[in-house]
């Protein structure tokens, strides 16, 4: 809703926020760094007159250009004590429930970083602390600083990293998951990026020949879910929200009409018959190109091994 994806319609984005209220949708996910501050701000006013509807969480750290350039990270704790500042005058609250580096800041031990954000807990400006795209020993060195509430990390039928090591580690340490790019950014669902302008015009798996290779994929899935009667969408979101009580998916719906699309996946059920099932036909290996470029790639401390 904040300029990612190319130009949104901001009465429709708070329409679609309401509508999502209504529903019964009880997080609002959000970064200060999506749309410069933007879409705190339009959660803000959103939320003006809804306050205590849904819990938020907000990512910080990222430093970007004015072109939306990506600048690199700042963990530090007094430079989340100013970015929380910032966060809780854009939405209009008086504390955050879930607030997280969006990712991890090489320079700054987690230690560091999760001592600051224990400050801010206890000083009642935030209620937990959570993770974003770090790997299994980042989140023991940070656990073992203050409680982690839930890791963010992009999990969906084609980008199932996390299973080998991290999962099992969530489950140990009863940390929940929230599942990011449920649908690949779309790709699950057929969509193709609208302009250069959206971000997924340079992202491998869109890219060239990768997106022509993948449409196989796409068709494959397509044809699963229309010989269950569903979409696309709501089968690879039903995917994950069979995946386990404490994952919980995020959907990047920008229109009523999508939100509606997407929630409907609440009346899946898939047998562990079927996942097993729709697992052995949609293979990430058979999925071309990496889910970020190869930058990003590099920097991931949850792709290190």
């Amino acid at each position: 809703m904040s300029g990612m994806y190319g130009p949104a319609d901001e009465p429709e984005s708070i329409a679609t926020i309401h509508a999502a209220l209504d529903a019964g949708i009880t997080l609002l996910d959000t970064g200060d760094y999506y749309g410069a501050g933007h879409n705190e701000s339009l959660i803000g006013r959103a939320l003006r007159d809804r306050r205590g509807r849904a819990l938020l969480s907000v990512k910080f750290g990222a430093l970007r250009a004015p072109d939306g350039s990506w600048l690199g990270m700042d963990a530090r704790p007094k430079a989340a004590k100013n970015f929380v500042a910032y966060s809780l005058t854009r939405l209009g609250v008086d504390h955050i429930d879930i607030y997280r580096p969006g990712r991890l800041d090489p320079a700054v031990p987690i230690e560091e970083t999760i001592g600051g954000l224990a400050d801010l807990v206890k000083a009642g400006y935030i209620r937990a602390i959570g993770l974003s795209e770090v790997g299994p020993e980042t989140i023991r060195r940070a656990h073992a600083v203050h409680p982690i509430s839930d890791l963010q990390i992009e999990y969906s039928l084609i980008s199932r990293g996390p299973e080998a090591e991290i999962v099992p580690l969530l489950d140990r340490l009863h940390i929940g998951m929230t599942a990011y790019g449920v649908l690949s950014r779309g790709l699950l669902s057929g969509s193709t990026p609208a302009a250069s302008h959206d971000f997924r015009a340079h992202l491998p798996r869109f890219s060239g020949e990768n997106r022509i290779r993948n449409q196989a994929l796409i068709d494959h899935l397509q044809v699963i879910a229309r010989d269950n009667g569903i979409t696309a969408t709501q089968l690879a979101i039903a995917w994950v929200l069979a995946k386990g009580e404490t994952i919980v998916p995020l959907v990047g719906a920008r229109t009523r009409k999508q939100l509606s699309e997407s929630l409907a996946a609440l009346e899946v059920s898939l047998s562990p018959v079927a996942i097993a099932a729709i697992e052995g036909a949609i293979r990430p290996s058979a999925v071309a190109g990496t889910r970020y470029g190869e930058d990003q790639m590099r920097v991931l401390d949850s792709e290190r091994r």
